[in-house]
């Protein structure tokens, strides 16, 4: 399964960060969004990264010159057709999912690798939805993703070796450190860092000590580059209580059920750091 062009549906946070390594990775790079509005903001934000990593001389100027040049953007599923792997980056609803696959399969080459970002989802429950589950696999990036070296592998039930080999080779061409997640709520990353989150939002509510003590806590002591609440307002309060959510739902473990406080502040739109406020104001 050899991998030249490579699709990225969603040019959101996420999915601009996966589109923008993999053209600096040297593939033909084509990420589609809904609308010219949307798409152009994406491909914004790629560029100003990439310049602003020349500045800082972290860039050279002539990576960020090929990386551009293999990156194009797209409005449109037909554009996606020559992809040998397609990275789905898109909103975390398994119907919205479901639908985007449908129509991408119709224009796709049968031996494509179609593969999801999905922090939270069945990868299995999402590979029955198409019409190759042995091609199909999830490949979770952290954020942000140009920087973060970690990418969770995680093989479906369906998951054929091939296609999983093919992928977490990709991963390693990228650049990047993979591990194999199992196909549970959280994966691994998800799974040990969620319940800490939560607890620490419980921790705060019964009076444990201020915001501010409780993080420094965490980074002076433990040595954490950030302490609980700054990590949730950077992660996103909807991002982990959907989470959350998702992982009560499948363990019904107490360690995994949202809080009161965290399910009031997601409810008040008070997000983090992409709403202006979160347990601290920005």
């Amino acid at each position: 399964m050899q991998i030249k062009t490579v699709g990225v549906l969603g040019c959101g946070l996420m999915g601009s960060g996966i589109a923008q390594v993999a053209a600096m990775a040297g593939y033909k790079t084509i990420v589609r969004e809904v609308n010219d509005q949307f798409l152009d903001r994406g491909l914004g934000r790629i560029r100003k990264f990439l310049d602003d990593g020349v500045t800082k001389g972290k860039v050279a100027a002539d990576a960020r010159d090929k990386a551009l040049a293999n990156l194009s953007g797209t409005t449109t599923f037909g554009e996606l057709k020559g992809c040998d792997l397609i990275l789905e980056a898109i909103v975390e609803n398994l119907d919205e999912k479901r639908q985007t696959y449908a129509t991408l399969e119709s224009v796709l080459k049968e031996q494509t690798i179609l593969v999801s970002n999905t922090s939270s989802l069945c990868i299995t429950e999402l590979a029955a939805g198409t019409r190759r589950p042995d091609r199909f696999a999830g490949l979770h990036f952290f954020n942000p993703v140009p920087i973060m070296k970690l990418v969770e592998v995680i093989r479906a039930l369906t998951t054929s070796d091939a296609t999983y080999q093919a992928v977490f080779s990709f991963a390693q061409s990228l650049g990047k450190e993979p591990i194999t997640a199992p196909d549970r709520p959280g994966f691994i990353v998800n799974r040990l860092l969620v319940p800490y989150l939560l607890d620490a939002v419980r921790a705060y509510e019964n009076g444990l000590g201020t915001l501010e003590d409780i993080d420094k806590g965490m980074t002076l002591g433990c040595g954490y580059p950030m302490g609980p609440f700054t990590l949730l307002d950077f992660v996103g309060l909807d991002t982990t209580y959907y989470i959350a959510n998702i992982m009560f739902e499948e363990f019904r473990e107490p360690a995994y059920a949202p809080p009161p406080l965290l399910k009031r502040m997601v409810l008040a739109g008070r997000l983090g750091r992409k709403s202006g406020q979160g347990f601290y104001k920005y």
